[in-house]
């Protein structure tokens, strides 16, 4: 139902015959499914959107699954469960990490793959940083230590490690979370760091093992912007139309024409490449 919904709206946002489009028939068949985002209190875009993209996912790789099914049913040994992991959400969003876990006593290290589709990367600063400085916060080494150390399979008992993370799949759609949103002591605080992030030319190769598996440069095509505070704030959108590459502003029922040098914001929330 999710995913029925979501395809009528995406058709009426590209029939052209309406000025704005309300998601009300998408956001109540999804709020059936996660109830939490059917109240009218402050929810958190970036959970919405992994939400939204999980529930696509498992909706549509049914169908895909399906399709299978009647495709290959002359084929024994056709695999179905890699058809059924697989959906447009995946294809399009999900890429993969790898973290070498390395023993700090016995310097045998391990590595560890696992899947992403949203990024959150750390903010390094209060006053301003760019979107490289949080990516190299995000991928430089860190220690393991005290609660957090690994149970040593050699030296068979846990042990502080040393991990660090490098892309080794990466995703057509690259969104970035930027955390601006952080614990002091027992209170939560946003952080209204000015970030600089490129609307071209972004280049993952430094954080990619090989280098050359993300040959490819991004451009920024969408921002989600937050403004105001933690319980108390407003979503806007920029988004570049994929064919005119002309910038928009989207804020509730009015949307605007904007240039180049107003899609950067210190109101950036999540950065989609």
């Amino acid at each position: 139902e999710s995913a029925t919904a979501f395809g009528c709206l995406m058709a009426d946002m590209w029939s052209g015959e309406f000025d704005y489009v309300s998601p009300g028939d998408f956001h109540s068949a999804f709020g059936k499914q996660y109830p939490t985002f059917s109240k009218r209190t402050q929810q958190d875009a970036q959970e919405f959107l992994i939400c939204v993209l999980n529930e696509l996912h498992e909706a549509l790789k049914k169908v895909s699954t399906q399709l299978h099914k009647k495709r290959c049913v002359a084929n024994a040994k056709a695999s179905r469960e890699s058809v059924s992991e697989t959906s447009i959400i995946t294809q399009l969003f999900e890429g993969q990490l790898s973290y070498d876990i390395t023993c700090l006593e016995c310097k045998t290290t391990t590595n560890r793959p696992e899947s992403f589709t949203v990024l959150s990367l750390p903010i390094p600063s209060k006053s301003v940083c760019s979107l490289q400085d949080c990516l190299q916060c995000f991928f430089q080494q860190d220690t393991l230590t005290q609660n957090n150390q690994i149970h040593c399979s050699w030296c068979g008992t846990k042990q502080d490690a040393a991990v660090k993370g490098t892309i080794t799949k990466a995703p057509q759609i690259m969104i970035f979370h930027l955390k601006r949103f952080e614990w002091q002591g027992k209170r939560r605080r946003k952080l209204s760091t000015a970030i600089c992030y490129p609307l071209s030319n972004l280049d993952l190769s430094p954080y990619s093992s090989p280098p050359s598996c993300t040959e490819a440069e991004y451009s920024l095509c969408a921002v989600v912007n937050h403004s105001g505070f933690l319980d108390d704030g407003h979503y806007t959108a920029f988004c570049k139309h994929s064919v005119t590459k002309t910038w928009y502003s989207f804020d509730d029922t009015q949307h605007t024409n904007i240039p180049d040098s107003s899609v950067q914001s210190n109101r950036a929330y999540l950065l989609f490449y």
